[in-house]
């Protein structure tokens, strides 16, 4: 049984940083496709950023580049988005997401496994 658990959401003031994390058990995440979407109120889930399971492609979306950073830490089995100068249109429920196939996507369906997501407020 695959199970994502994300921390580290919070509220924050515009500039600040924040870093997300999200442990998983039942899968290595060294060898898994990883990724973190985000969805505001009333809006539909976006990609924030992504690695390769062999670790070859990183991808973030436009919106986060140059802020945001994702990392893997092998011997916690855990995923990370370090998130910083923070804006407050990053005011988003952040999940973490697990894809089963040696493959990379940013799209959502693609990914097969999830967390329940943790929360991040950023005031201005």
């Amino acid at each position: 049984q695959v199970q994502l658990v994300e921390s580290g959401g919070g509220l924050v003031q515009a500039g600040g940083s924040l870093r997300l994390s999200c442990a998983v058990s039942g899968r290595t995440v060294s060898t898994t496709t990883m990724g973190w979407f985000r969805q505001a109120p009333g809006k539909e889930r976006e990609f924030v950023a992504a690695r390769s399971w062999n670790f070859i492609v990183t991808y973030y979306a436009d919106s986060v580049k140059g802020r945001f950073t994702i990392s893997t830490d092998n011997a916690k089995n855990t995923f990370y988005l370090q998130m910083n100068s923070l804006k407050p249109e990053d005011t988003a429920t952040y999940c973490c997401a697990a894809m089963y196939s040696s493959t990379f996507s940013r799209r959502s369906n693609d990914y097969n496994y999830w967390g329940q997501g943790t929360q991040v407020t950023v005031s201005s």
